[in-house]
């Protein structure tokens, strides 16, 4: 790992920022939601569900632990500045951190980026769709623990993350494993499986099931179809502890309006100062 600039760009890294959650109106119901109350307690049971009742669970206390074997494999692949799409408690960004490496984690749930900033972790609550610090400057994207299904839309977030890398940048991908899956469902966050609607919680608790919102699952061949149409080349794929991941490397070239010595966020992504012993706030 080259903690310093994007690799093989010659680019300076992104400008860091001390991280808080980014509030704005709205983003108050994700401290209510199933998933932030699980980050919380660091356990579940947590899963998602579909309108038909399949239910995938998460793996909550996996995602709140420390950096098991398979994940550290994972960051030893990552070249540069990383970049940790849908970073969760943030168990990669604070191992990352600890060797010494530039990574930032985004999130669009605050208790997420709250846990991770208390790791040591770097992290923004934003979504990758949204304006983000040193955009075309990453050398490494990360989409672990099913993040390929953001949005619900493969084949937007690829072409997102394509201009959010340095020409050549690497994006690694947990995708479902042994199997050639492609869906698009509409799911919902709950915790009891038997709440149909998440109305009601039946333990007195927060609530049972969070909105529901677009997401998709992947497995390798049908992420490397949507990549081939989306300009990424396919470096590598490998299995470990159960979980599969490709590799894909990025085509984007160099243009003449992303200049080498251009700065790498603008003045109005450039960290703002807060009060004395608060954390700097982007944004």
């Amino acid at each position: 790992m080259t903690p310093g600039g994007a690799a093989g760009s010659g680019r300076p890294a992104p400008r860091m920022v001390s991280a808080v959650p980014r509030t704005r109106p709205g983003d108050r119901p994700w401290s209510a939601d199933p998933y932030s109350h699980a980050v919380l307690s660091g356990r579940g049971p947590l899963f998602l569900r579909r309108a038909d009742g399949w239910l995938l669970p998460l793996e909550v206390e996996r995602w709140c632990a420390d950096a098991d074997a398979v994940d550290r494999e994972v960051l030893a692949r990552c070249e540069g500045a990383v970049l940790d799409v849908g970073c969760g408690p943030g168990r990669l960004v604070a191992a990352l951190a600890a060797r010494g490496g530039t990574a930032l984690g985004i999130d669009v749930s605050e208790a997420a980026v709250a846990h991770t900033t208390r790791l040591g972790g770097q992290a923004l609550q934003r979504s990758v769709f949204e304006p983000l610090p040193g955009e075309g400057r990453w050398g490494t994207a990360l989409l672990v623990d099913g993040n390929i299904g953001i949005g619900g839309d493969p084949a937007a977030l690829l072409r997102r993350l394509s201009r959010l890398l340095a020409p050549g940048g690497l994006l690694i991908a947990e995708t479902v494993p042994d199997a050639d899956v492609d869906e698009r469902v509409s799911v919902r966050i709950v915790r009891i499986p038997g709440t149909p609607d998440g109305t009601e919680d039946h333990d007195g608790g927060p609530g049972a099931a969070g909105p529901s919102f677009p997401w998709a699952r992947l497995g390798t061949p049908a992420l490397l179809r949507h990549a081939a149409r989306a300009g990424w080349r396919p470096q590598g794929q490998w299995t470990a502890g159960g979980r599969a991941f490709a590799t894909l490397r990025n085509r984007r070239a160099s243009s003449s309006a992303d200049p080498a010595n251009s700065p790498a966020v603008s003045s109005s992504q450039r960290p703002r100062n807060t009060s004395p012993g608060m954390p700097v706030a982007d944004s």
